[in-house]
């Protein structure tokens, strides 16, 4: 079954039980869970900026079907609220902020020595990929969302690749059937075209490198030692695949998690989960085509840079983001020990290209506020 999306109808009842509509493979509590303990309560600013209007925070949260929202700074717990399906003990859809888990994983399989260098190619791993766009493309560049494979993001645009990706969801075919056929457009690591492809195939190579199920690797090295509190699940195709793109489901609290991992630059209470080379390259941008203004999504540009399947918002201070569609996000900001989670079911998301629909920057801008506002 398969969802309809992008067309302004609601999703809040929606977004907290995939399960009921697609194939899932579960993740479990963590035999130590950790909770975050709780600080100081913070009071979010009535008003933020963007572009160079005032906003009323209670009005941008009610409009963007905001169901969680969560504020940890330096460790702590400051905020936490529910709105409309949204809850401490609810899964949620995270869409595009998978990606950013699935880039941890490779980090880690590199570290174990399952990968080599992410300056191999993809195809060293992922045979089945030869003669698709992924022929000889290295990791790195498949990593950066600079594969040069040929690819529409669109979501207003019913006939765009992303949506036409929906149909291997429905079952019609399997996820790899889907990514193996995918031709050239442009040169590798020469042009950043966001692409969700890109990551399944990264999803492929985790599966090959390690001979285990995303789920299962994602267990042992992150669910595991960070904690997590609460079962989660991933989406999994016909073949049992794992949905690397976007399906990944946790609780907001447990999504966090990740985000203080990062800030933390891969260390977890004393122990190096992630390397802290990999979380740094993960979240620069170290190439022209990378930087903020250059990056595409959808044939438009955003004024976002990118890394190693994390977003770098433009003129921050170190800051960077996992985020996904209809509004999801795990928003870092190191300089103020800050991790904020925002999830979201922006009924309006995707039926444009535009802004004011998608209200991607306006949601950076009103993050940002309430980062300052713990100062």
């Amino acid at each position: 079954m398969s969802l309809t999306l992008y067309t302004g109808a609601t999703q809040f009842d929606t977004f907290p039980h995939m399960e009921d509509h697609f194939k899932t493979a579960k993740l479990l509590p963590s035999s130590t869970p950790f909770e975050f303990p709780d600080g100081r309560e913070l009071a979010l600013p009535e008003k933020f900026n963007f572009e160079n209007q005032s906003r009323f925070t209670e009005h941008f949260i009610k409009s963007t079907d905001t169901s969680a929202l969560l504020v940890i700074k330096n460790g702590e717990l400051r905020l936490e609220k529910y709105f409309h399906t949204g809850g401490r003990d609810v899964q949620w859809i995270s869409w595009s902020v998978a990606k950013s888990f699935v880039s941890a994983l490779i980090g880690i399989a590199i570290e174990e020595d399952l990968i080599g260098s992410i300056n191999e190619p993809i195809t060293h791993y992922v045979t089945s990929l030869k003669g698709s766009a992924y022929d000889g493309v290295s990791i790195k560049n498949v990593l950066q969302m600079s594969s040069g494979a040929n690819w529409n993001e669109d979501y207003s645009d019913q006939n765009s690749d992303i949506h036409r990706l929906g149909a291997a969801m429905a079952g019609e075919e399997s996820l790899a059937e889907f990514v193996e056929n995918i031709e050239n457009a442009a040169e590798p690591g020469t042009l950043c075209q966001y692409n969700s492809a890109d990551t399944q195939a990264l999803g492929m190579l985790l599966v090959n490198a390690t001979g285990r199920s995303i789920t299962s690797y994602m267990q042992e090295k992150i669910c595991q030692p960070l904690g997590m509190c609460s079962s989660g699940y991933w989406i999994v195709d016909k073949a049992g695949m794992e949905m690397a793109l976007g399906g990944l489901n946790l609780t907001a609290r447990d999504f966090a998690k990740i985000g203080e991992l990062y800030r933390n630059q891969g260390l977890w209470r004393g122990v190096q989960i992630v390397p802290e080379c990999w979380v740094s390259a993960s979240t620069e941008s170290d190439s022209p085509h990378l930087q903020t203004g250059q990056v595409l999504v959808g044939g438009h540009v955003l004024p976002l840079g990118y890394g190693y399947q994390w977003w770098i918002p433009e003129g921050g201070c170190g800051e960077f983001s996992a985020i996904g569609v209809y509004n999801q996000f795990i928003y870092v900001d190191p300089s103020r020990g800050v991790v904020i989670v925002k999830l979201s079911a922006n009924r309006a998301y995707g039926t444009t290209p535009n802004e004011e629909t998608n209200r991607e920057m306006e949601s950076i801008e009103f993050l940002r506020a309430v980062a300052r506002a713990m100062d």
